[in-house]
């Protein structure tokens, strides 16, 4: 009698499928980084994975908490990518908080300080300067 075989997904693998990272080199260093917690532990970009298991993901555009329900080392679309986790209601809540609250902090950049400056924007930095 054959035993069935166990796919085993790698932590790394399975972020980049899941559209949390662009490359898996990118996933691979977030790990290594500390940036993504197993179950409330560091892991290694080689851990195994298991549906249940419980992520917390720190990225650019924000921090996810998440419960894995499938499992997948292949990329596909988005509603793919979605439907391998699901996110847990109080990290959607904190989430919407921080957007909500960039949303509605003072912006310091000059809106023409894009790149170097301009030939008259240089010449009233220098007026100003000079006093």
């Amino acid at each position: 009698m054959k035993t069935p075989e166990i796919q085993k997904y790698r932590v790394d693998k399975w972020l980049w499928a899941a559209r949390f990272f662009k490359t898996r080199s990118l996933a691979t260093d977030a790990v290594t980084a500390g940036h993504i917690h197993l179950n409330g532990e560091r892991p290694k970009p080689a851990r195994d994975l298991k549906v249940g298991d419980m992520l917390r993901i720190q990225v650019p555009h924000g921090e996810f908490e998440v419960e894995v329900l499938a499992l997948s080392d292949q990329r596909g679309s988005g509603e793919k990518a979605r439907s391998l986790y699901q996110e847990t209601p109080e990290s959607l809540v904190k989430r919407e908080q921080a957007a909500l609250e960039k949303q509605l902090a003072p912006q310091f950049d000059h809106p023409l300080a894009k790149g170097r400056p301009t030939k008259k924007w240089r010449r009233q930095l220098h007026l100003l300067e000079r006093g």
